[in-house]
């Protein structure tokens, strides 16, 4: 499959090389705002085409789908400009930054009927899904505690009075949107879309969240939710029952899982990553286009609209 790449930065180098096991992936076209910029990442991977023009990009006939990987707020209009010209639409999390935004792509999805999948890594991986295939295995849900706690390298830059995209909320960026949605979109994956949420954020002067929290209540269970761009984290997460806790090493990308019961007794839910994380997105993605599905059965549109939800405000 011809892929067209928007956002020539270090995510999109990293799924590039991770498609090198994956032979149905091919770059067709790069796009980029400055043609130095796009012909100096397109020369990396050996790639001819190089665009400035999105739609001219979109209309070549030179791609059959569009890995987004730009800032946030850019997300929906050029998700929407891919499917109005037929590219299937592998976007970055978040897809979007609001429920109005998201419904705009579901529809357009159905619409032109392409292949739209917002690419949350962690919920297709060998481990997660094996998680989410033994969680009656410790009873009554009781609560989830997940966290994704990273300080950000540009933090430092922020300090010293350079403002970097990571910390611009007018790009749609901020610890909630870019760290907080993996804790969220797994939650959403095992439990649905919850009761009531509390939410707290703490404010950089940018108007970017540094870091937050929060509370999501279901019937019976409780989800606390932590991230943050300005402190690390080192403690696992975990899904905590009646009959026992299953401990995540990363729920960002896990690939370490222990059910641990009330009794002692533990069991090595781990399922072995014979590829990069980003390897298994990318893979369930071509599967959806391939069997002329509109949405992944895994990374739905109905639980990315439920995840934007809680992340939006």
């Amino acid at each position: 499959m011809r892929f067209g790449i928007i956002g020539t930065n270090w995510i999109t180098d990293r799924l590039i090389k991770a498609m090198r096991d994956l032979p149905e992936f091919t770059i067709g076209a790069v796009y980029s705002r400055k043609m130095e910029t796009g012909r100096e990442f397109a020369d990396r991977y050996g790639v001819e085409s190089v665009y400035t023009d999105m739609s001219e990009m979109f209309q070549s006939g030179k791609i059959d789908a569009v890995y987004i990987a730009s800032p946030n707020a850019f997300h929906v209009e050029q998700s929407l400009l891919a499917m109005e010209n037929g590219i299937h639409v592998l976007c970055e999390k978040p897809a979007v930054t609001s429920v109005e935004e998201m419904d705009r792509v579901i529809k357009a999805s159905n619409r032109f009927n392409v292949t739209f999948m917002e690419a949350m890594k962690s919920t297709v991986t060998p481990t997660f899904l094996n998680v989410k295939k033994n969680l009656d295995k410790i009873g009554p849900l009781r609560r989830f505690v997940f966290h994704y706690n990273q300080y950000s390298s540009r933090y430092d830059k922020y300090k010293e009075g350079i403002i970097e995209n990571a910390f611009k909320p007018e790009l749609g960026n901020g610890a909630k949107m870019d760290l907080g949605v993996y804790c969220i979109a797994p939650i959403v994956h095992l439990a649905g879309e919850p009761e009531a949420a509390l939410k707290n954020d703490y404010l950089l002067s940018t108007g970017a969240d540094g870091q937050g929290s929060m509370i999501l209540r279901y019937n019976g269970v409780e989800a606390v939710v932590m991230y943050s761009k300005i402190s690390d984290s080192h403690l696992p997460s975990e899904i905590q029952g009646e009959n026992g806790t299953i401990e995540i090493d990363r729920i960002s990308d896990p690939k370490s899982a222990t059910l641990k019961y009330r009794d002692g007794q533990m069991e090595d839910l781990s399922i072995p990553h014979e590829f990069d994380t980003m390897y298994y997105e990318v893979k369930e993605f071509i599967n959806c286009v391939n069997n002329k599905q509109v949405e992944s059965a895994i990374n739905t549109h109905d639980i990315s609209r439920n995840v934007i939800k809680l992340l939006e405000g």
